[in-house]
């Protein structure tokens, strides 16, 4: 489950919209929308690039973001 609040940080402080991230990960604001808001589930090819995308220091960091509970 995704700590929807945590990963909209991630965006403000990697200096992205969250049009920017849907684009760098190929798909629709929609699709993003639904991922962040846990309607859908990010696969873990997404995760991966979002390490990349928001720029996160640690995996610890990924991980409170994407295995929230």
């Amino acid at each position: 489950m995704t700590n929807t609040l945590e990963f909209e940080l991630a965006i403000k402080r990697a200096g992205l919209t969250k049009l920017e991230v849907a684009r760098k990960l190929g798909i629709s604001n929609m699709g993003l929308y639904k991922k962040i808001n846990n309607i859908t589930e990010f696969k873990a090819s997404e995760i991966a690039k979002m390490y990349v995308i928001l720029k996160f220091k640690s995996l610890e960091e990924q991980q409170k973001i994407f295995f929230a509970h």
